[in-house]
């Protein structure tokens, strides 16, 4: 018989997603560095309009990075927390000396397009484990991110 976590879940497949959200974690921590530093630098005619976004941008999902941490403790996991893990196992990459407004636009959304393609990966291995709080998570996350792809998309346009 296989061993079941304090929430009932199947300690395997737990550990398979903790490995999962533990990728996606250090993925967030990199769009959210990305964001801010965009948020510090950004100059130029959408000044205004870009500086407040890029701060709801960071907030958004600085919120995501504590709820994924708390996710991987509930699966009896331990998230990563230094940025040297981050940057190793991240599939976004590091974004430095951006101050242009289209090519910072560009940047975080190509970094939601692989957060939304990683979450939707999570959410299948949720699915398949019967984590419906991993997957209740992943689906929220990717419904509001879609939106916010097709908005930066337009305002790309």
């Amino acid at each position: 018989m296989s061993h079941v976590n304090a929430i009932g879940l199947n300690s395997a497949k737990s550990e398979d997603i903790i490995k999962s959200l533990n990728t996606l974690l250090s993925s967030y921590q990199i769009q959210y560095m990305n964001a801010r530093g965009f948020h510090w630098n950004i100059k130029g005619r959408n000044f205004f309009e870009l500086h407040v976004k890029f701060e709801e941008i960071y907030n958004l999902l600085l919120e995501k990075v504590d709820e994924i941490a708390e996710r991987i403790l509930t699966l009896d996991g331990a998230p990563l927390h230094a940025f040297s893990d981050y940057l190793e196992v991240s599939k976004i990459k590091e974004a430095k000396n951006i101050s242009d407004g289209t090519a910072a636009v560009e940047n975080l959304l190509a970094g939601y397009s692989t957060l939304i393609k990683m979450q939707r990966e999570v959410l299948s291995q949720a699915g398949d484990a019967d984590d419906e709080g991993t997957a209740s998570l992943m689906g929220d996350y990717i419904s509001e991110q879609e939106k916010l792809v097709w908005m930066l998309k337009a305002y790309l346009d």
